[in-house]
């Protein structure tokens, strides 16, 4: 089963268990997807919708760094409650050993030698990691190794 059959179906699981929180969640997620689907006239594939979670958590993040500023814990609260469900897609995070070993393949396979191939390092890095890692600490650790 691919990752939209399943969230049809947890939805659909939502539904029956009037859990209306993940309910609204999964259906902000659909929405998303098939404005994805309508809008560049393609069959969402696994990767295309763990762009657009991936997208959707970066979203809630920063809207939870920001209702937290702003004093609107309630807000924040409502926002990590749509967080905990959209991360229960996301396939499991890479450890930091693992991401700096990928990243000294990449550089290794690339035969990037300083900064200025930056690009084609993480053209090959983002591939592999999306939606395993943030692609800013990845950005970072390429940054560092190409430094020295």
């Amino acid at each position: 089963m691919g990752l939209k059959e399943q969230i049809t179906e947890d939805m659909k699981a939502a539904m029956r268990a009037k859990d209306t929180g993940k309910l609204g969640t999964i259906r902000l997620l659909t929405a998303a997807m098939k404005q994805k689907e309508v809008d560049e006239r393609v069959e969402l594939t696994d990767a295309l919708v763990l762009a657009i979670i991936d997208k959707m958590v970066k979203q809630r993040k920063d809207s939870i760094s920001q209702f937290e500023a702003g004093g609107r814990q309630d807000l924040a609260d409502i926002e990590k409650a749509e967080l905990v469900v959209l991360e229960a897609y996301m396939p499991a995070g890479l450890s930091e050993d693992e991401i700096k070993a990928e990243v000294q393949a990449a550089v290794a396979a690339t035969g990037a030698a300083g900064p200025q191939d930056m690009g084609k390092v993480m053209g090959v890095l983002k591939p592999k990691l999306a939606g395993r890692a943030d692609m800013t600490a990845v950005s970072a650790l390429v940054k560092a190794a190409l430094a020295s």
